[in-house]
């Protein structure tokens, strides 16, 4: 656990807490990984994984490469897609950043 600083007052907050107890505001999520990218590579090339391997899960990544012969790949990867587009910053950040 970390303590950031408040962009509308200053002062120093946990980087667990959703807002700022000072003044209220909305504790910003930061996290490396984008939901943004990882929906779209796995709707573009989520056949081969690639959106796996981006997230940091080498192993499912590697499983996707091995069954994308299939297809059954391409079709868990188009739904995976629509969810990590579908889903907010914060969640996404929470489950994979």
């Amino acid at each position: 656990m970390a303590l950031v600083y408040c962009r509308e007052c200053g002062k120093q907050v946990s980087d667990s807490a959703s807002s700022c107890p000072g003044c209220g505001a909305a504790v910003a999520v930061t996290g490396t990984k984008s939901h943004i990218a990882a929906g779209v590579l796995a709707l573009v090339v989520g056949g081969l994984g690639v959106h796996k391997f981006y997230l940091g899960r080498t192993g499912q990544g590697i499983l996707y490469l091995i069954f994308c012969w299939t297809f059954i790949p391409s079709l868990i990867s188009f739904i995976e897609g629509i969810i990590y587009l579908c889903t907010n910053e914060r969640d996404f950040q929470a489950k994979y950043g």
